[in-house]
């Protein structure tokens, strides 16, 4: 028998096999697909936040009723039994995937069952065109309204709101002020929306008068910005005199009738929010004479940058404003008790409690500030010591605001339970050892041995930057690697499963020069006993190193000017794959990383835009699949041509797992088409026939990773664009 473990040079060629060209003919194994479906429990691996949350909105008659949005990981509402915040768009399929951004939520006062959100992700013509979301059952169920504009879920500006509302005076009447297309209105209860005649083009915000029927107050950054209002139900719209020529990021009623508006500017740019505020300001409109009269925060630091943005009065007259983008010495929450006469700073009065999340102890690096990106703030109206805030890594919500003694500090909770709002860039399960590895953009990632508590040890330190991969050694899957953005040489390696990690001696990551377009510091791949490593930075092909990162090569043969993942055969030590886009090939290295050669070629075309992913069995050497926007192929030897599955019409991701029985092919986990119908997918007799893993109310939208758990069989894991680490179980019988 072969020893895999000491292949060389010629004895890996042998495994590789001499080049293969495709074949045209579609493979149908036998039985015949099916598409059963086979019952699967799907729960949140917890990691804690780590996203940016922008909005919240309480219901002004329901006690115990609280919605936050997210940029890109959906709505929620809050669950106070069990302190857990419960995902609401986990139903949105691939195609409805940007509707995961939710721009602004909206409740009707006078029914606390009905909740409206303006969904979409992106302003510009490439993306898919928002829509309006609207439940009676508090989100348990939606009816989807598209709308013929974009919505900007994830541009600029998506941190100021409300945008949609609800008349108070009438429940049929909704609004929505959009990004740049003007002001729409329902009369229907948000089954039809139609723009109106105003002409004011960029919305910040909308807001009913709750005194006078038909009164609107907006926000516009049209020109330098302003605070306008209509007295015709959004027909028209005039400045208001008196505020300053700033974009109103959020404003708030006060029970006295007053008005308070937290305005900010930017420098060049004047859609702000969360970034590019400069300057800002605090105004009031007294409820009795109509005059303004600016009442903004006079801080420790008056020559610091930064607007405002989050506003809020309690029902006592309280008033708590946030600042935005003041990076020194960081972002604050004041709090008046005298109507904005004087202001007292929250920063040196608060402790955040934040130990139940190692990562964000790493996160903070010891500080204890009020955060960043503290687009909102919101007082519970029936719970005076309760406010909540969001910022560019999660939520806080205090204890204790207002019965808080002299000589105590405001506490505040991270409240980020199952609300897991992290960009996962990869994910892996390793054949031993951790249960699941996740590298993660902004907060690292970690790795899990327990999937139901947040990773204490096994952490992507520092927890403050991208990860764009992680790879393990399929022979030693102790020895793992990993690439970063702004470490000083880009990436790290553990010895020990991810428990502890040293950064490489050396990278071949060239930053970008100036003038240069940006390239990030690529991927990683590790051979299978650790022999060998390839790193392929964004667009500047690829490297090889045999000294654990001492010292780099570069790789020939490897396609240049392509962002590229390399993979490695996971039995096999030495023979790393790739595929490359601009021909269609399937190039292959036998010599740790050294030389690529064609080992497959004659596939399909493929436009820059269309999903293609190689994988490779981690279990059995040049075990070779094919997952693309045209269909499934597979070649499982180096003697066997490179065929197409039939019935798997569109695959997205392809991973295995563990044989549900052993000594069995692998399990086949898949995201994409069978037959027709989008799902998840498992197949255990090799692509013969596929059961549909999940059902309509557990699709999360776009798939950024897949990959199937290799010790718990039929385990796999999922990670949701904005939604963190999923994993799905199969059902327990009878459950």
């Amino acid at each position: 028998m072969m020893n895999i473990r000491r292949t060389g040079r010629w004895s890996a060629t042998a495994l590789l096999g001499c080049c293969l060209l495709f074949s045209g003919t579609l493979f149908t194994p036998s039985p015949s697909a099916a598409q059963q479906a086979a019952p699967y429990v799907w729960q949140t691996v917890p990691f804690g936040g780590g996203g940016y949350v922008d909005g919240f909105v309480y219901h002004p008659r329901e006690k115990g009723l609280l919605y936050t949005r997210t940029d890109i990981g959906g709505l929620y509402r809050y669950d106070y039994s069990a302190k857990r915040w419960i995902p609401l768009t986990d139903h949105l399929d691939r195609q409805d995937g940007d509707l995961m951004g939710v721009l602004s939520i909206a409740l009707d006062p006078a029914n606390p069952d009905k909740v409206y959100a303006a969904t979409g992700l992106y302003l510009g013509q490439w993306s898919r065109k928002g829509a309006i979301l609207r439940s009676n059952d508090r989100g348990q169920s939606w009816q989807k309204v598209d709308l013929p504009i974009h919505v900007g879920g994830n541009s600029d500006g998506r941190g100021s709101g409300e945008r949609l509302i609800v008349d108070p005076h009438n429940s049929d009447i909704v609004y929505y002020g959009s990004n740049e297309d003007g002001l729409w209105k329902s009369a229907d209860g948000g089954q039809s929306f139609a723009r109106t005649s105003a002409s004011t083009r960029t919305f910040s915000l909308v807001a009913a008068d709750p005194s006078k029927s038909g009164t609107l107050w907006a926000g516009t950054a049209d020109g330098e910005g302003a605070l306008l209002l209509s007295t015709d139900g959004g027909q028209s719209f005039a400045p208001v005199q008196g505020p300053p020529a700033m974009v109103p990021q959020r404003l708030a009623f006060a029970p006295d009738g007053s008005l308070y508006v937290a305005f900010a500017k930017g420098e060049g740019k004047v859609v702000v929010n969360p970034s590019h505020a400069r300057t800002g300001a605090v105004w009031k409109r007294d409820g009795n004479s109509g005059k303004w009269r600016d009442v903004t925060p006079k801080g420790p630091f008056p020559n610091v940058g930064g607007g405002y943005s989050g506003i809020d009065v309690s029902r006592d007259g309280t008033v708590a404003v946030s600042t935005l983008n003041r990076w020194h010495p960081g972002d604050e929450v004041y709090m008046s008790r005298d109507g904005g006469e004087s202001w007292t700073g929250l920063q040196e009065k608060s402790r955040h409690l934040s130990t139940a999340y190692p990562w964000l102890v790493d996160y903070l690096k010891g500080e204890d500030k009020m955060g960043h990106w503290i687009s909102d703030l919101k007082f519970n109206p029936f719970n005076p010591d309760e406010m909540v805030y969001g910022t560019g890594y999660g939520v806080w919500m205090s204890r204790n605001l207002a019965s808080v003694q002299a000589d105590q500090k405001v506490e505040f909770d991270f409240a980020v339970n199952n609300l897991e709002e992290t960009a996962t860039l990869q994910l892996v399960s390793p054949t031993r050892g951790a249960r699941v590895m996740a590298a993660m953009g902004d907060i690292g990632g970690a790795t899990w041995d327990d999937l139901t508590r947040t990773p204490r040890i096994g952490l992507l330190t520092p927890n403050n930057e991208n990860n764009f991969s992680i790879d393990y050694a399929g022979l030693k899957p102790g020895m793992v690697v990993r690439t970063t953005a702004n470490s000083p040489t880009n990436g790290f390696t553990s010895q020990d499963g991810g428990e502890n990690w040293e950064p490489f001696v050396s990278t071949p990551y060239r930053r970008p020069a100036q003038g240069e377009g940006w390239r990030s510091a690529g991927t990683i791949a590790i051979s299978a006993a650790g022999s060998s490593l390839v790193w392929a930075p964004e667009k500047d092909g690829a490297y090889y190193s045999k000294d654990g990162g001492t010292s780099w090569q570069r790789s020939a043969g490897w396609p240049t000017d392509q962002s590229l993942r390399p993979i490695a055969d996971k039995v096999a030590d030495g023979i790393f794959y790739v595929f490359d886009r601009s021909t269609s090939r399937i190039l292959a290295s036998g010599d740790g990383g050294a030389q690529f050669n064609v080992l497959v070629e004659g596939l399909p075309t493929f436009e820059p835009w269309q999903n293609v992913q190689l994988a490779v069995v981690p279990t059995r050497v040049r075990d070779l699949w094919l997952a693309t926007s045209t269909g499934l192929f597979h070649s499982p030897d180096s003697k066997s041509k490179m065929v197409q599955i039939r019935n798997v019409d569109e695959p997205w991701l392809i991973s295995f797992g563990a044989p549900t029985v052993k000594g069995n092919y692998p399990a086949i986990f898949l995201w994409g088409k069978v037959k027709g119908v989008e799902g998840l997918w498992r197949s255990d007799d090799k692509a013969a026939s596929w059961v549909r893993i999940n059902d309509d109310a557990h699709r999360y939208g776009e798939l950024r990773a897949i990959a199937g758990d290799w010790i718990e069989p039929g385990t796999l894991y999922i990670a949701p664009h904005g939604r963190g680490v999923i994993a799905g179980r199969p059902a327990a019988p009878g459950s």
